[in-house]
């Protein structure tokens, strides 16, 4: 049975479901920042999923980077699967920006995580669940 690990559910927030992942927003404000998660027991990297599954990702995958290229223009988008310390295998989105506070490197540990105030953290999470609706996306 599929249970999310603890880091992920502290450091994010679902906002809904796709076919095979949750997408979730991470609670950083200072990127748009999404992951999704595929609802599988004890997978800790792709090649671990079914072919099937694997296929499914990828779509998934280009959705949600595509949603976010329309939603937020960014320079790029950065997408990774680590693992390095939560080992259940999560895809980060990250739309990233030339004055970004990690441009051009990596996120990871650059500046303090920002959390959003409300009225941002609603205004995102609305803006992506409405541009995610349709095509298998629930929201949550």
């Amino acid at each position: 049975m599929f249970s999310l690990h603890a880091q992920l559910e502290k450091d994010s927030h679902l906002i809904g479901r796709m076919s095979l992942c949750q997408v979730r927003l991470s609670l950083d404000a200072n990127y748009p920042w999404c992951l999704l998660i595929p609802e599988r027991e004890a997978v800790t990297e792709i090649h671990h999923l079914s072919e099937a599954d694997r296929h499914q990702l990828m779509n998934e995958s280009c959705r949600l980077a595509e949603v976010m290229v329309s939603l937020f223009d960014p320079k790029k988008i950065n997408v990774a699967a680590l693992g390095n310390m939560v080992p259940q295998l999560h895809i980060h989105h990250i739309a990233r920006f030339e004055q970004d506070a990690a441009w051009p490197g990596p996120v990871w540990g650059r500046v303090p995580a920002k959390a959003y105030s409300e009225a941002e953290f609603n205004a995102r999470v609305h803006k992506l669940v409405s541009a995610l609706a349709g095509e298998g996306f629930e929201a949550a």
